[in-house]
C-alpha cells in the first residue's frame, strides 16, 4: 500500500514531456523577439510572436489530447505567455518606434506589458466560472498580434517606427487597455471543429492560406485590429445602456448577467473546459 502510494506521489511530481516542449518553443519565440528587435530585425521579430502563437495554440490542445494535463504545464504556459505576448511586443515596439519618444515611449511600453500581466492574473482567478462564450477583455495573443503586426506591416514598407512614435506609443496603451477591460470578445468555442464539413469549405480554407501566404504582414493586421474593434462593439451592441462597468471594474453588472442568462436560455452552454489555462491564453 505505500509502495502504491510512493509510486502515484512520484508520477505526480513527473513534467510531462510534449506539451511543455511546445510551451518551450513558445516562449523560445517570445524572447527571440526581444531579441531581434534589439538587434534591429523587425520583420523577423514580429513574425516570432506569431510563431509564439502557434506553439501556444498547440500546447494546451496536445496536452487534452494526450491527456497530459497538470499543474505545472499550466503556471508554465502563464508564464511563458507573460513573455511571448506581454514583454515580447511591448519591447518590440519600444525598439521599433518608441525609444526616441522619451519618457512617453517606455511608459507606453510598460502600460502594455502590466495590462499583459494584469489579463493573465485575472484570467487564471476565472478559470471555470467564466463564461465560455465570451473573453473578458481582449485576449494577450490577440493584442500581442495588433502590436506585431503593425510592426511586420510597417518594417515591410521601409516605415521608420520613430517617425509615427506618438501613434504607435498611443496604440501600445489602448491595446493594453483593451486587455484589462470588461469588453466581451467571442471566445469562437462554439464553433465545432470536430464537425464534418462539405467540401466546398475544404476549398475555402485552402483559398484562405493561398491569401494569406500573398500578404501575410497586412492581412494579420487587419484580422487582429478588427478583432480588437469588436469587443467594444458587441459590448455596446447588447447592453440597453453603456455603463462603467461595462467597460472596466467590477464585471459582475446587471445587464451582463441578464444578458448571459438569455444568451444560455437561446443557445446550449459549452462543455466546461479542463484546467490548464491553455484554452483561450488569457
Amino acid at each position: 500500500m505505500i509502495e502504491k502510494h510512493t509510486t502515484e506521489s512520484a508520477k505526480n511530481r513527473g513534467i510531462y514531456l510534449l506539451p511543455n516542449l511546445l510551451t518551450t518553443a513558445g516562449l523560445f519565440s517570445g524572447f527571440f523577439a526581444v531579441v531581434s528587435s534589439m538587434n534591429g530585425h523587425f520583420i523577423s521579430a514580429a513574425i516570432a510572436i506569431f510563431i509564439a502563437m502557434i506553439f501556444d495554440g498547440l500546447d494546451g490542445r496536445v496536452a487534452r489530447m494526450t491527456n497530459t494535463q497538470s499543474e505545472f504545464g499550466a503556471e508554465y504556459d502563464s508564464m511563458a505567455d507573460m513573455v511571448s505576448f506581454g514583454i515580447a511586443p511591448g519591447l518590440v515596439a519600444y525598439n521599433w518606434a518608441l525609444s526616441d519618444m522619451g519618457k512617453f515611449g517606455w511608459l507606453a511600453a510598460f502600460v502594455y506589458v502590466a495590462c499583459a500581466a494584469l489579463r493573465l492574473a485575472r484570467f487564471n482567478t476565472q478559470i471555470g466560472i467564466a463564461d465560455k462564450r465570451y473573453f473578458q477583455g481582449l485576449a494577450s495573443p490577440a493584442a500581442a498580434g495588433v502590436i506585431g503586426s503593425i510592426v511586420w506591416v510597417g518594417s515591410e514598407y521601409q516605415l521608420n517606427g520613430h517617425d509615427y512614435g506618438a501613434i504607435v506609443g498611443i496604440i501600445t496603451i489602448i491595446t493594453g487597455l483593451l486587455m484589462v477591460s470588461n469588453f466581451r470578445y467571442n471566445s469562437f468555442k462554439e464553433v465545432d471543429w470536430k464537425g464534418k464539413v462539405n467540401f466546398l469549405m475544404v476549398l475555402l480554407i485552402v483559398l484562405v492560406f493561398v491569401v494569406v501566404a500573398s500578404s501575410p504582414a497586412e492581412l494579420l493586421g487587419a484580422i487582429f485590429i478588427l478583432y480588437a474593434c469588436s469587443g467594444p462593439i458587441t459590448t455596446i451592441r447588447s447592453v440597453k445602456k453603456l455603463k462603467l462597468e461595462h467597460v472596466i471594474g467590477d464585471d459582475q453588472d446587471v445587464d451582463f448577467e441578464s444578458i448571459e442568462v438569455k444568451d444560455k436560455a437561446a443557445t446550449p452552454s459549452s462543455n466546461s473546459e479542463n484546467n490548464t489555462k491553455d484554452e483561450d491564453k488569457g
